[in-house]
């Protein structure tokens, strides 16, 4: 583990063309992430993430992570909100970015390897913030997007404080199942703010998974995004239109509401409704979910996490209903 988060600040200094040495009077941090689950649908997860970074020469901020999940049980979804959990330990995230900003302008650039820029897309939107499972429309096996897409490539921002523009240039280099084939991607995003609102605009074109080599086609997605929050309520979703390969369709979205009042102490209350419209003949598919739960601070370094899901029928299949737990660990240095 040591030498792989030394290998990613490593490749974020080399891409500055800083030697390593000098990074030593400039201030490091690290954190770690250590969580177990179960799911009532005979799953059961655990996963560590570790994460450096801090602040490099001229004003650069380096990021590095690395990640290793695993489940145990049938093939479920439960615990995937934002890594892939495959027995596998590596590389998440790897880049330098560096922001300047004047009286009435912005322009930052991200260079290395850095999740993909299309909606809500943060690690910190979807990781531990209360929601278990991924989004349909961001979850890899679901003829969508995937919170687990990684760019190698360059993403440049621009604009005010009030609208920016980011536009990305790179090659996808996933890390989970569903990995895309290699190609050029592009990823474009508007994003403009009016007091406690915000709403976002996103375009990618890109390939689509490796894992269906008879799909044809690029894979190509709009989508809209918004977040309103105050007074400690965040409401936030998003809505997707486009196609994972030729001859389909895939549209759909979901919104989150999420509630952390005083009076609730160390509770935050979740709920999201959602839906996906996966087009494709006879292999057509209309997932639907409800998702109600919460996030509890049980110490200052322990969280748990608890979530009740209804889905119903679908693709032949019954109703199902489902409780996922978890428990996350995280030390911070």
């Amino acid at each position: 583990m040591k030498r792989v988060l030394e290998t990613g600040t490593v490749v974020a200094l080399l891409v500055l063309g800083v030697p390593p040495a000098d990074a030593a009077a400039q201030s490091v941090f690290t954190e770690v992430d250590v969580t177990a689950g179960h799911s009532t649908e005979d799953v059961q997860a655990a996963g560590t993430q570790v994460r450096v970074f801090g602040e490099g020469p001229k004003q650069w901020r380096l990021f590095a992570e690395a990640s290793w999940a695993d489940v145990w049980g049938p093939t479920s979804d439960a615990f995937g909100a934002a890594y892939p959990y495959n027995n596998r330990f590596r590389p998440m995230e790897v880049f330098a970015e560096r922001t300047i900003t004047g009286q009435r302008f912005l322009v930052g650039t991200r260079l290395g390897r850095y999740r993909t820029p299309f909606g809500i897309y943060n690690r910190s939107d979807h990781g531990y913030t209360g929601f278990l499972r991924a989004p349909l429309i961001r979850y890899g096996g679901y003829w969508a997007l995937s919170n687990n897409f990684l760019e190698t490539g360059a993403s440049v921002v621009a604009g005010t404080s009030r609208l920016q523009a980011e536009v990305s240039l790179g090659i996808p280099q996933d890390e989970d199942v569903q990995r895309r084939r290699r190609g050029f991607d592009r990823v474009a995003r508007l994003q403009t703010a009016a007091g406690p609102l915000i709403v976002g605009g996103s375009y990618i074109h890109t390939q689509p998974s490796e894992e269906r080599p008879w799909a044809e086609g690029d894979t190509e997605f709009l989508g809209l995004d918004a977040r309103w929050m105050i007074g400690g309520v965040q409401v936030r979703g998003e809505w997707i239109d486009g196609r994972s390969f030729a001859g389909t369709r895939t549209y759909g979205g979901y919104a989150d509401l999420i509630v952390h009042r005083p009076f609730m102490g160390p509770v935050t209350a979740v709920a999201r409704a959602e839906k996906l419209d996966y087009l494709a003949g006879q292999r057509s598919s209309f997932p639907r979910r409800y998702t109600a739960g919460a996030r509890v601070r049980v110490a200052s370094m322990l969280v748990a996490h608890v979530n009740a899901i209804r889905e119903p029928a679908f693709d032949g299949d019954g109703p199902r209903t489902s409780l996922d737990v978890a428990l996350t660990f995280t030390a911070r240095r």
